[in-house]
């Protein structure tokens, strides 16, 4: 039976309970027969349940006798979330760490310099307050790998940066193979604004995502990492409401970079590495693809103008 139909007899018995006037303790009421002389459901509860008629009753919308719809997804959260801007997009598929790392890594990615001074410790991964930008590079690698291979591959890149020029961790935040597989780099949360080490006087306030492979003029760029590359830029970019398609202003905080330290740069959103610092990466065939890449994540985010 519907809420709505409840006997107006049981509401007008607890809204008397109300009153101090319900039934007389001990007592069931007068009760109400039907035609045949059976007990009608149309009875005065007892006092408590008859206040909780009451409440229920009291919160019933209004007279509709529309059935109840049934409720929508519910709103994303951690990393699928938009941060609340209108134009978000959600997170794509992020291989975690430990995809890539084998046992007794995990320590050693995190405690670069260790062949310094024994027994070193780095600190924690460190933190913007957002990110409004990302710089594209490529890993300088061979291109002809299978991408069962990635994950060895990462672990030679992390190895390179780590113990070979003491970085505290790998410096990409994400790494992306030829088959469009993401898989999460520095150490910190794919949902949170790590501070990486890809891109020298623009790590703050960036995200660094590699392509893995060499794509100097003349090399193909595989469709699959495009489009990841893309996706992921959506995402992590809508968090706070940025347009990939837009210009960012970025103040360069080492005086090796393109710009003198402490001078504000006007970047792409979504940049090569070579816009912020004297480089020939991510290689002239992969930042060929870079007007695409924006055009897609913004796309992606719902944008049409």
């Amino acid at each position: 039976m519907r809420a709505s139909r409840i006997s107006t007899e049981i509401v007008a018995a607890a809204r008397e309970l109300l009153r101090g006037q319900g039934p007389r303790p001990g007592g069931r009421g007068p009760g109400r027969r039907g035609k045949r002389g059976r007990p009608s459901a149309e009875v005065v509860l007892p006092p408590v349940i008859a206040l909780l008629v009451l409440v229920f009753v009291l919160m019933l919308p209004g007279q509709s006798d529309d059935r109840a719809l049934p409720r929508g997804p519910a709103a994303p959260s951690g990393p699928a979330a938009s941060g609340g801007h209108r134009h978000g997009a959600p997170a794509p598929r992020i291989l975690p760490r430990s995809a890539w790392l084998t046992p007794g890594d995990e320590r050693h990615a995190r405690e670069a310099g260790q062949d310094r001074k024994q027994g070193e410790t780095k600190p924690p991964p460190k933190y913007d307050d957002k990110v409004v930008a990302m710089f594209v590079h490529h890993t300088d690698s061979p291109n002809g790998y299978d991408c069962a291979e990635t994950p060895g591959i990462i672990r030679r890149i992390s190895a390179d940066q780590t113990a070979g020029r003491h970085w505290d961790d790998i410096g990409y935040n994400f790494l992306v193979d030829r088959c469009g597989t993401i898989y999460e780099g520095r150490a910190g949360g794919s949902d949170r604004a790590v501070t990486g080490a890809h891109t020298q006087g623009f790590n703050h306030r960036t995200v660094g995502v590699a392509a893995i492979g060499t794509f100097t003029q003349g090399a193909e760029v595989p469709e699959a990492m495009t489009e990841a590359i893309a996706r992921l830029a959506a995402w992590k970019l809508g968090l706070t409401g940025m347009d990939p398609r837009a210009d960012v202003r970025l103040v360069s905080s080492n005086g090796k970079s393109r710009f003198k330290k402490g001078e504000t740069a006007e970047l792409p959103v979504i940049a090569g590495h070579d816009d912020g610092y004297r480089t020939d990466c991510p290689g002239a065939a992969l930042k060929a693809h870079l007007p695409l890449i924006r055009e897609r994540a913004a796309q992606l985010q719902g944008r049409t103008a």
